[in-house]
């Protein structure tokens, strides 16, 4: 098969966007890539009371989000890119709930205050109950996109405050 030039088009602009990512972006790709993996493997071993610690201070269903500085805005914003762009390439399910621990233990890290939000909603399609799992630090949105809209907020757990 012979590609065409709009595949070629294609490649050239995701190299591109791959190149043109902060160092930190590269450095934490690995350390992320593995700690979607372990938070897989915790989700499947571990009772949600056991995780629940880890993800910080219940602050039941109040949304309460800590506010951060610029810089820690700036950190914030490039380890949810980079959890995103990790999540996309694991052989395990890599969705919500393990980007939600992978952020928190990276934010963690780099001492940037975040909370865990827990929500549901119904599937206007089949009426089943949808869960989500997201992190907001500050005023951005970590991982799990802009959620209060569609899902209501059944625990929060804050951390770094």
């Amino acid at each position: 098969m012979v590609p065409n030039s709009n595949m070629l088009l294609v490649i050239a602009r995701k190299i591109r966007t791959f190149l043109s990512q902060s160092p930190r972006f590269y450095l934490w790709l690995v350390p992320a890539w593995l700690l979607l993996g372990l938070s897989r493997a915790a989700i499947l071993v571990f009772p949600f009371k056991r995780i629940a610690g880890w993800l910080g201070t219940h602050n039941g269903l109040a949304p309460r989000t800590p506010l951060i500085s610029q810089e820690q805005e700036r950190r914030a914003r490039i380890i949810g890119r980079t959890i995103r762009v990790a999540a996309k390439y694991t052989p395990w399910t890599s969705n919500c709930f393990p980007q939600a621990i992978t952020a928190r233990l990276l934010l963690g890290v780099h001492s940037i205050p975040c909370a865990v939000f827990f929500g549901l909603a119904r599937n206007p399609a089949d009426s089943d109950l949808e869960a989500h799992a997201w992190v907001v630090s500050g005023r951005l949105s970590v991982t799990g996109g802009r959620s209060f809209d569609r899902f209501t907020s059944v625990g929060c757990f804050v951390s770094g405050i």
